[in-house]
């Protein structure tokens, strides 16, 4: 480059930019700085500086780029440089996982455990750091907390000894994992975590990567199974892994062997079913339906031969309905997945637009708007019911489907959300529905005299449209609930959502009375006895409704209704009682900042850690209580198993309860990943899912489990299940259990003492 000198009292610097590649693969582009002095008798070469992460590495090259005479080509620069990270994305081939034993008391011994990616390796701590790669080497944030013991030991994996080709000199690698690396250390106070950054380099044939710091943190404070953290190299988020050795080996094979293993099923099933054909029956009384029955039915009747193919027919059309919806409840397992329907139940956002989507049903039943689908598809679906044979009844089956979706369609989605925790559940709902759709088909082709039983359309089936849209009125705030506790928004406590209650079955009363008309409403003349009765139902309803506004004084707050369980929310949840929180131990407060008033103003832990660490203080066992806000049977086991005396009295006096919430939506301070899961936690109820998941192998709730303060399995955990008897005696059996553990320890302490063998 030729310049035209202003003033040679000043240099000319600057930077020159390349890349160099070879047959296999380029460096990323780097920078040399230059600097050209002008006041020397002759050219000099401009001093340069290579980026390397390697020193030695890039003083070996500096020596000769100094050297003018040499031609240094970039093919040779690009064998100098092989250890600069190459291009293509974050390359993460060391997985890293922590651990801790547990010695004594105050000693523990910390794992650092290594697994290799095939074709990797990474250099011991006993390869000279002046040789060229980096050592793997643990450097332990100071503290007057700990002491170390000793010196770090590696074990396991395959080492191997000799002429590293990169560097030219004699290293110590591991080839193969997993590899081990042992810390002892000494608690001085095991409140404290133990902190630090490991270091390690790894390459492979063709490349090193750079020295990588991984972060760690060890928590003591549980015990034996505290849990570490580091930062996944892969990912920038910490690792936690939340794995109790000592629940896993217990979970399988508990301590007692009383009581029986009660893992969640798809116990529920026939209820569903029951929902489904309920809605069936509903749906069949609104005006898109009831009138469809007598015609379809003497069509079959008058079209057919004979009787027997007038059944054969309406038999069929019957069966083509059950196959287009449960078609419908397959489909939306085949596309959302059991997965996804089963999370819709706690999701803040699902669960406020079904409130949104709850509104808009109500409204069109009370008649202010039509929700139909195109008008095209009844055509088309008409048109192909003309042509006769299997094909058009299926059809005409079909438009029925179509037509009536104004009436049905509410009905069906309010049924297909309420069974969307179950992978089975739009199946099973479904094929309820359409079997009470169906069966007057059949049953009035087979008995053709019932017809003239039929009360007459008229009036009365847009009474019950309204009645139907009163209670989608009502349904509408349970979902709105759900969405407000797991986001702790406050909206919807007890006294609001019961007060609502109140005055929609209110309402819904004088609208059976004639009070309130809607659109489509004629004047109410006289009051039928069927009408009649309906009202003085809902006026008795919304009397029942009230009484839940009555103080209990054995919980310290209102009377929960059992029709109320799992659809308000927890009675706890008010805005205008004294707050319980207020009567909490301040002195188990100040320490455990997750104590608090649970279910029925006992007494909780909402921290996995403090409650155990708490259990340890106080020598009792733990009630681990797997729930969660959305969860319809655990405000049933709350609301009407634990309140009775014999059950309450066990969680107040002998156990620490210790609730954890799956659906806490609250987030946390930062972003967490799961190292077995290998899934990211950015929420308090993600991180008790995973705790729940990785040591006891099933996420669904309520899942209540005993343990011992050490972390041990009494009996076998239990799923929902109703009546307080058995609840009481599974209580009783993890208690007998724990005192029997107990006075072995005691037993065996004393055999010592005593030199007993």
């Amino acid at each position: 480059q030729r310049v035209r000198i202003k003033d040679a009292g000043r240099p000319v610097s600057g930077y020159v930019e390349s890349m160099a590649c070879d047959e296999e693969k380029c460096l990323p582009p780097s920078s040399v700085d230059f600097g050209f002095e002008l006041k020397a008798p002759k050219p000099t070469t401009g001093q340069v500086a290579p980026p390397a992460t390697d020193e030695k590495i890039a003083e070996a090259v500096r020596e000769n780029i100094r050297k003018p005479q040499e031609d240094v080509t970039a093919v040779e620069q690009l064998e100098q440089l092989e250890a600069l990270p190459p291009p293509g994305g974050i390359k993460a081939p060391l997985k890293w996982t922590f651990d801790i034993k547990k010695i004594s008391e105050q000693e523990y011994e910390l794992l650092f455990i290594a697994d290799l990616i095939k074709g990797w390796t990474f250099y011991s701590q006993h390869t000279s750091p002046d040789d060229g790669p980096i050592p793997t080497s643990f450097h332990f944030e100071p503290g007057t907390h700990y002491e170390l013991a000793g010196a770090t030991l590696e074990e396991g994996g395959k080492k191997k000894s000799g002429m590293d080709p990169f560097f030219g000199v004699e290293v110590v690698k591991f080839t193969e994992g997993p590899v081990t690396f042992r810390q002892k250390v000494k608690a001085l106070d095991s409140s404290q975590p133990i902190t630090g950054y490991l270091t390690y380099m790894a390459c492979d044939d063709s490349e090193c990567l750079p020295p990588t710091d991984v972060e760690f943190s060890f928590g003591l404070a549980a015990g034996a199974a505290g849990q570490a953290a580091a930062i996944d190299p892969a990912s920038g988020l910490k690792a936690i892994d939340q794995t109790v050795p000592s629940i896993k080996a217990t979970y399988v094979e508990p301590l007692g062997s009383c009581g029986a293993e009660d893992v969640a099923r798809d116990s529920n099933l026939l209820w569903t079913f029951i929902l489904g054909f309920a809605g069936g029956l509903l749906a069949l009384l609104t005006p898109c339906v009831f009138p469809m029955i007598p015609l379809t039915v003497s069509f079959f009747t008058k079209s057919s031969k004979d009787r027997a193919s007038g059944l054969r027919n309406a038999l069929l059309y019957g069966l083509s309905i059950i196959v287009i919806y449960v078609s419908i409840g397959l489909l939306i397992t085949g596309v959302f997945g059991a997965t996804a329907l089963n999370e819709l139940s706690t999701n803040w956002i699902a669960n406020t637009l079904f409130f949104i989507i709850f509104i808009l049903f109500a409204f069109s039943f009370f008649g202010f708007y039509e929700i139909t689908l195109p008008s095209s598809w009844a055509n088309k679906s008409d048109a192909m019911a003309d042509r006769g044979g299997l094909l058009g009844i299926f059809f005409m089956a079909f438009t029925l489907a179509i037509v009536s979706f104004s009436c049905t369609g509410p009905i069906i989605g309010s049924a297909l959300v309420q069974s969307a925790t179950s992978k089975m559940g739009p199946f099973v709902v479904m094929l309820g529905f359409s079997s009470a759709l169906a069966l007057p088909f059949a049953l009035f082709a087979a008995f053709p005299g019932w017809l003239n039983s039929l009360p007459k359309s008229g009036g009365w089936m847009n009474s019950v449209k309204v009645v139907l849209g009163f209670l989608e009125l009502a349904l509408a705030l349970k979902f709105l609930s759900v969405a407000d506790m797991t986001m702790h928004w406050n909206i919807l406590p007890y006294e609001v959502f019961m007060g609502a209650w109140v005055l929609i079955f209110g309402a819904m009363a004088a609208y059976l009375f004639g009070l309130i008309r809607f659109p489509h409403d004629s004047p109410v003349q006289k009051l039928s006895a069927t009408r009649g009765a309906f009202a003085f139902l809902s006026l008795a309803l919304t009397v029942y409704l009230a009484t839940g506004f009555f103080y209990n004084d054995d919980t310290k707050s209102y009377n929960s209704l059992k029709l109320m369980s799992g659809l308000a929310p927890p009675a706890t949840y008010n805005v205008l009682l004294p707050d319980a929180k207020d009567a909490l131990n301040t002195d188990i407060k100040s320490k455990y900042p997750s104590f608090t008033k649970c279910a029925n103003n006992l007494d909780c832990f909402k921290n996995y850690e403090e409650g155990v660490a708490y259990a340890r203080e106080v020598n009792k066992p733990v009630l681990l209580d797997f729930t969660g806000y959305g969860c319809v049977n655990c405000r049933k086991t709350e609301e009407h198993i634990w309140v009775a005396e014999e059950v309450k009295s066990k969680l107040s006096d002998d156990f620490v309860l210790v609730s954890l919430y799956v659906d806490d939506r609250k987030a946390l301070e930062e972003i967490l990943l799961s190292i077995p899961r290998q899934e990211k936690l950015r929420n308090v109820g993600n991180m008790w899912a995973d705790f729940q998941i990785v040591n006891f192998e099933q996420n669904s709730q309520p899942l209540y489990v005993m343990m011992s303060p050490d972390e041990r399995v009494l009996a076998a955990p239990r799923g929902y299940k109703e009546g307080v008897q058995d609840y009481a005696e599974f209580l009783k059996c993890g208690l007998d259990t724990y005192e029997q553990m107990t006075e072995e320890q005691k037993k065996g302490k004393e055999d010592k003492r005593l030199g007993v063998n």
